[in-house]
């Protein structure tokens, strides 16, 4: 079996929705140089809809694969749905990713969900803290 998908190559060759969104309603980065992987999300929304997404990924195949397939993945859904977003379903669309690889779509959910999370700071609506993941305390980039 080849290490990666055909899926996986085909979003690490032809990645959708690269680029920024000039002022983007939400944006989320995650990762930092140190661990290799950085992923930044930008996300206009209208109403209660994720009408574009784009991302900036500084980072492996696997990262950049993670990041094209979510943004395809949360276009055109309603912001509850997209928070609901798992890495799991991101692997999955993907059909694999190697193990040692699983962390590129955890940042990519990640990612959305820090998207999301300044969306509604940014429009003062409420939300549960624990929806989000924490930065300071996850340890991600001290692990891998």
């Amino acid at each position: 079996m080849a290490l990666y998908s055909d899926i996986v190559m085909d979003h690490f060759r032809n990645p959708r929705n690269v680029g920024v969104i000039e002022n983007a309603d939400g944006v989320g980065e995650v990762g930092n140089a140190k661990c290799g992987d950085i992923m930044k999300i930008y996300l206009k929304i209208d109403g209660d809809t994720i009408t574009d997404a784009k991302f900036e990924t500084f980072g492996c195949g696997s990262a950049i694969a993670s990041s094209s397939m979510a943004t395809e993945m949360i276009k055109g859904q309603p912001v509850a749905q997209a928070l609901q977003l798992t890495n799991k379903a991101v692997v999955e669309a993907l059909d694999g990713l190697p193990a040692h690889k699983i962390h590129c779509s955890v940042l990519a959910e990640e990612a959305i969900k820090l998207a999301l999370k300044d969306y509604y700071d940014r429009h003062g609506i409420a939300y549960d803290k624990q929806q989000f993941p924490s930065c300071e305390n996850c340890g991600h980039c001290h692990t891998h």
